[in-house]
């Protein structure tokens, strides 16, 4: 499993400039680690795709597990941004079918998505300070389609274990554990059992 180096905190980027530099980092990233295992990346690669000083990528990502997992949380952002639907009748049903479309995007990148797996993996284990799953773009959404703007300490436990279910199985399926098809009932299953009483 990837490690964090100890080092100090990511930056953040404060004015528009630091921002659009952040986000080219994060686009090269993502395009060098569909072509190559995680181990192959190169850091000095990241920066001349992106068109920035090595110093650059290191000051916002301080480690290349740094780097995938901000990976991870943008690439989980655009598609909670450009592809959450806005809700049914059928909420429950809608989120089963828009989690099992985010597994198909980040599979159809198969090393991308486990360069990116790898080091969410290792960035959760090794810090425990990090934020909670709840803050992540995922649970927002979810919640939001659960029409909870103000939830309850029950509604966000529930949230975290559908957001840990859909996690094993992406998991399962990149590793090859699970069939597409089992993979995609599996998660549509979940939602269905852990979101059961919001259909009440």
């Amino acid at each position: 499993m990837a490690r964090i180096a100890d080092a100090r905190p990511p930056a953040s980027p404060v004015s528009e400039g630091q921002v659009a530099r952040r986000d080219r980092i994060l686009d090269a990233a993502a395009e060098l680690g569909a072509t190559a295992d995680f181990d192959r990346v190169q850091m000095h690669e990241v920066a001349k795709d992106a068109g920035v000083a090595i110093g650059t990528v290191y000051r916002y990502f301080p480690s290349k597990t740094h780097l995938f997992t901000a990976v991870f949380e943008a690439q989980l952002g655009k598609f909670v941004e450009q592809l959450w639907p806005t809700g049914d009748e059928d909420i429950v049903a809608d989120i089963g079918e828009v989690l099992v479309a985010l597994s198909r995007e980040l599979l159809r990148r198969p090393l991308l998505c486990a360069a990116m797996v790898k080091s969410a993996a290792a960035s959760y284990t090794s810090d425990p300070s990090g934020s909670t799953d709840n803050d992540s773009a995922l649970s927002h959404a979810i919640l939001r389609t659960l029409g909870q703007s103000a939830p309850s300490e029950e509604d966000r436990s529930t949230v975290r274990l559908l957001v840990f279910s859909w996690w094993g199985v992406l998991v399962s399926r990149l590793s090859g554990k699970t069939s597409t098809k089992q993979a995609e009932a599996d998660m549509r299953l979940a939602a269905r059992l852990l979101l059961a009483r919001y259909l009440a």
